[in-house]
C-alpha cells in the first residue's frame, strides 16, 4: 500500500492503531529507521525489524536492543530512551500519538505523519455524516450545492464568492465570536476533531464481529465434553472474555456520550461550547485509542489462527487461549478501568 508523497510511511501504518513507524521520528541508529514499533499478540511493544510473506515478522523487545546494536546499558543511547518512552504507550494511532509525543517532548520528522491517509479520510466519509449533516443544513439550509466530502465545504467557504450563504455565516461568526474570515478554519478545527471520532467508531465497526465470533467460539469450548470440565480453562476463558466485553462496552458508552454532546453542542452553539466538546473528546482519545488498539491486536491475533468457526479444532483453539488470549489481560482491565472513568 502506498503512502503519502516524500512520508516514506505506508498508508497501512499511518492508519494503523497498533503500528508506529520509526521513520516519523529522529532516529540516529541507522537499522532502526525503517523498523517499526509495534504491539505483539501479548500487547508487548517489540521492534519489527522486519516483515515479509515468505520470512514473517522479524521482532526484537526493547531491552534486547542493546544486544543486537551493542549499546551500552550504563549510558544508554537517545533511541534506546525513546524506545522506552514509546514503549510504555498504549497505542500508536495518530491521534492518541498527536497527544502522547507532545507530552514526552518528541518531535516528528514531518507533522503529515500525524494524519490519517487520503484513502481512510475517504473510507470514513460515511461515518462523518453524522457530525457534518447538521453544520451543512445549518450553513447551506436548502441551498443546491453538491458538496461530497467535509473537504469540498471547507474549500468551498474559503472561496470569497460565497454570497449566497454569508448571512448564515456571519450569523454563525457572531455565535463563534470570531470573524467571518475565521470560519473555514473553525470548521477544519471541527471537522479533524469529529474525524477522530468517525476513526475510532469505524475501528470499533471492525473489531465488533470478531469480538461476537470469539464469544461463540468460547462457548463452544463451554460445551465441549472434552473440556468443560477444564477449571483451569473455563475460568481463563471467563476472564479474557469478560475483559474483552467489559472493554467494548466501556468504550462504546463513551463514544456514544460523545454523539451526544455534538448534537447538544448545535442547539446552544458558541465558541465555548465548541471547546468544551472538543476538549472532552481529545482528553479521551489516549484512552479510546489504547482500548481499540489492544483490542484490535487481540481479535487480529485470533481472527488469523481462526479464521471461521470451521478452522481449527476445540484443541488447538484452548491452547491459543491458554497461550496468547490470557498474556496481557492485566493490560485489559487496567484499561478498561480508564475507559470506565
Amino acid at each position: 500500500m502506498t503512502g503519502d508523497a516524500g512520508s516514506g510511511i505506508s498508508d497501512l501504518d499511518r492508519d494503523s492503531l497498533h503500528i508506529l513507524p520509526l521513520a516519523m521520528l529522529n532516529i540516529e541508529t541507522r537499522g532502526l529507521q525503517d523498523a517499526r514499533l509495534i504491539k505483539n499478540n501479548r500487547l508487548q511493544s517489540v521492534v519489527e525489524m522486519f516483515r515479509g510473506d515468505d520470512v514473517g515478522s522479524g521482532q526484537l523487545e526493547i531491552e534486547h536492543m542493546h544486544a543486537e546494536f551493542r549499546w551500552s546499558l550504563s549510558e544508554p543511547p537517545q533511541d534506546l530512551l525513546l524506545l522506552r518512552k514509546l514503549g510504555r504507550l498504549h497505542s500508536y494511532d495518530v491521534y492518541s500519538l498527536r497527544i502522547s509525543l507532545r507530552e514526552l517532548g518528541i518531535n516528528v520528522n514531518d507533522i503529515s505523519a500525524l494524519e490519517l491517509s487520503g484513502a481512510k479520510k475517504s473510507e470514513l466519509t460515511r461515518y462523518m455524516k453524522t457530525f457534518t449533516e447538521p453544520l451543512v443544513a445549518r450553513i447551506f439550509g436548502g441551498e443546491d450545492i453538491k458538496i461530497n466530502s467535509f473537504e469540498d465545504m471547507v474549500g468551498l467557504l474559503s472561496d470569497p464568492d460565497i454570497n449566497k450563504v454569508r448571512t448564515r455565516l456571519e450569523t454563525m461568526a457572531q455565535e463563534l465570536q470570531i470573524e467571518i474570515t475565521e470560519v473555514p478554519h473553525f470548521l477544519e478545527d471541527f471537522g479533524d476533531v469529529f474525524l477522530s471520532l468517525s476513526y475510532y467508531r469505524s475501528c470499533m465497526d471492525q473489531i465488533e464481529p470478531m469480538i461476537d465470533e470469539f464469544s461463540l467460539s468460547i462457548d463452544d469450548l463451554k460445551q465441549s465434553y472434552q473440556f468443560k470440565n477444564n477449571a483451569m480453562l473455563m475460568e481463563t476463558c471467563r476472564q479474557v472474555e469478560s475483559a474483552i466485553t467489559n472493554l467494548l462496552t466501556a468504550i462504546g458508552g463513551r463514544l456514544e456520550t460523545f454523539e451526544r454532546n455534538t448534537q447538544d453542542m448545535w442547539e446552544g452553539l458558541s465558541a465555548d461550547r465548541f471547546r468544551e466538546v472538543k476538549d472532552l473528546i481529545q482528553s479521551y482519545h489516549k484512552v479510546i485509542g489504547g482500548s481499540l488498539c489492544a483490542l484490535t491486536v487481540k481479535m487480529d491475533a485470533w481472527r488469523h489462527h481462526f479464521p471461521d468457526r470451521n478452522t481449527g479444532g476445540p484443541t488447538k483453539r484452548s491452547e491459543f487461549i491458554m497461550a496468547e488470549m490470557k498474556e496481557g489481560i492485566e493490560k485489559l482491565k487496567q484499561i478498561q478501568k480508564e475507559a470506565s472513568k
